[in-house]
């Protein structure tokens, strides 16, 4: 069998930055991909591309005949995220994205043995309804809903009939890890806030409205579960959930976020960070002078992912609003049982952010 060869598009991203940091470090070969470079490459091949451009795509993925395994972790969002996860020009850029890859990859990389994609609960409506509890995969997805996820999804299945390589779609819960500039990596979003709170000589406020359910899951861990998928036959031509394994109240997890930051938990202080936080550039840049941080300046440290934990801690909505479980029997029966304490989770990241100089210590 041919040497692993593990090709990871979106390597700057979230769930990308993971998954090249899990092969990377098993000792696999890994060509890492992404408009921008990554904070660190662990050893990876790091090639920018811009998966829009289908001439260079072509020319770039065309060369690439010893691929074995893709991880598609690339993602376009619109600055308006929210409203633009149903925009037209959205959904059709991150269809072509995909294609761009894929089509001069498959002509030339003959050993392809497994695709990786990432969807995530706006398979099930989340973003615009609430959804089934639990949300299963196989009853539950809301294909009245336009989404990017079913264009990709179709196309991937249609590529893949009578092949020898197959795919796995994974539809992660929240996402928590080592990124910044992402669209959704609440992480940073939170500890820069926490940090000019702190600055400030203030507790941390819970900025958002009611505190619902929901589920987290830690990258490492979907990264160890997208490594799973390659390699096992019962997750062949499949799409599974994936969170740590248990839920979450905000009101629940305050403290020890807090307590991990260096702070102490305060009470909510409703305040939509997607704009208030804009008024915070100065400090942040004295915060980054201050502890010598090897963080960027705000936007770029944060991308939007402000509009995302304004989203997540429901600011604005009525109780009941951002209800979101989703069925994990289905990946677990299959094979894969790793879980993980969220509240470890969030102790694991900002400890992380702090220790490499991203946030104060």
């Amino acid at each position: 069998m041919a040497r692993k060869h593990v090709l990871v598009a979106g390597a700057s991203g979230l769930v990308g930055y993971a998954a090249m940091k899990h092969f990377a470090q098993e000792g696999v070969q890994v060509t890492a991909v992404s408009r921008r470079a990554p904070f660190e490459t662990f050893g990876a091949r790091f090639v920018a591309a811009d998966l829009c451009d289908a001439d260079q795509c072509g020319a770039l993925f065309g060369g690439m005949g010893d691929v074995t395994h893709v991880v598609y972790a690339a993602l376009y969002e619109r600055p308006s995220l929210i409203s633009g996860w149903q925009d037209r020009e959205q959904i059709d850029t991150n269809d072509r994205m995909l294609r761009n890859l894929l089509e001069p990859l498959l002509k030339a990389a003959k050993g392809l043995r497994h695709v990786a994609l990432l969807q995530g609960t706006k398979a099930y409506g989340a973003h615009v309804r609430r959804i089934d509890t639990p949300a299963r995969e196989d009853r539950s997805e809301a294909r009245d809903v336009a989404n990017f996820y079913w264009n990709q999804q179709d196309y991937l299945a249609e590529r893949q009939r009578s092949q020898a390589w197959s795919w796995t779609i994974f539809r992660p819960q929240i996402i928590f890890g080592q990124s910044f500039g992402s669209a959704m990596n609440p992480i940073p979003a939170l500890g820069a806030y926490a940090a000019v709170l702190k600055e400030r000589g203030e507790p941390l406020y819970y900025p958002g409205g009611p505190s619902n359910v929901l589920q987290a899951v830690d990258a490492d861990l979907l990264a160890r579960a997208i490594a799973w998928g390659g390699e096992t036959e019962a997750a062949r031509n499949e799409a599974f959930n994936v969170t740590n394994g248990d839920v979450f109240m905000w009101s629940g997890v305050w403290p020890a976020i807090a307590s991990a930051l260096g702070m102490e938990p305060g009470p909510a202080r409703p305040r939509a960070l997607a704009e208030t936080m804009s008024g915070e550039t100065a400090l942040w840049d004295e915060i980054r002078a201050k502890y010598g941080l090897r963080a960027p300046p705000l936007a770029d440290y944060v991308g939007w992912s402000f509009q995302y934990a304004d989203y997540l801690m429901a600011y604005g909505a009525k109780a009941g609003d951002k209800i979101s479980i989703v069925s994990t029997v289905k990946i677990r029966q299959a094979g894969f049982g790793e879980a993980m304490d969220t509240e470890a989770m969030f102790r694991k990241w900002f400890g992380l952010f702090r220790a490499s100089k991203l946030l104060p210590p």
